[in-house]
């Protein structure tokens, strides 16, 4: 007769750990989501929570930062592209579509919602998260540079400014998403926004 483990803990995955983190942060806040409730959602016990991230606060701002790289990836990715229609246009598609995950599998956009403001003065999450900000846009604003350096920016518009309003809108996007605006109506803002931005590079000049 062979014996079977009894009560053996499942393994410990932590992308899946900061997910469910992020996911009850997101719906809660900081400050109303307790470590009981974490120890439930991640199926850990409070000590190997504390084990593997040393605190509630520490689990917080990692799993601010995993998400964070996530937005920090599609700026990366979409400024690659060789025109300024795909760059804003990959930029702020694949933006919407990671805002706009279900809901069962993705805590919406963590980095732009209550939780970042629901936190203590001991956790400096909030000037990472403006550092990111702040590099995300340089990072676009130097893509838009390179257009106007190679004489091909048509817009009409200095490449500070236009990186600041196509953040603007990013940020807008982010909050509505967070507000419970769907995809569809997301999209169609970028589009009408693209529309307006690219008239001058559709007619070429």
């Amino acid at each position: 007769m062979t014996s079977r483990p009894v009560g053996r803990p499942r393994a410990f995955d932590r992308d899946d750990a900061l997910l469910a983190a992020a996911r009850l942060f997101w719906s809660r806040g900081y400050s109303g989501t307790t470590t009981r409730a974490l120890s439930s959602a991640l199926g850990m016990s409070t000590s190997s929570m504390y084990a593997a991230f040393g605190s509630k606060a520490g689990l917080f701002e990692e799993a601010v930062r995993t998400y964070a790289e996530r937005y920090r990836t599609i700026y990366i990715e979409a400024c690659a592209e060789p025109e300024l229609g795909d760059v804003l246009g990959q930029l702020l598609r694949r933006s919407v579509e990671e805002f706009t995950q279900p809901s069962a599998h993705h805590p919406g956009c963590l980095i732009s919602s209550a939780a970042m403001t629901d936190t203590p003065d001991t956790i400096d999450i909030r000037a990472y998260a403006s550092e990111l900000h702040a590099s995300n846009e340089r990072l676009l604003r130097e893509r838009i540079e390179q257009e106007r350096d190679e004489s091909r920016l048509r817009i009409d518009i200095a490449p500070s400014t236009l990186a600041a309003l196509v953040q603007t809108l990013w940020h807008g996007l982010s909050t509505q998403s967070n507000q419970g605006v769907g995809r569809d109506r997301l999209l169609e803002i970028v589009e009408a926004a693209l529309a307006t931005l690219l008239v001058h590079e559709r007619l070429g000049g």
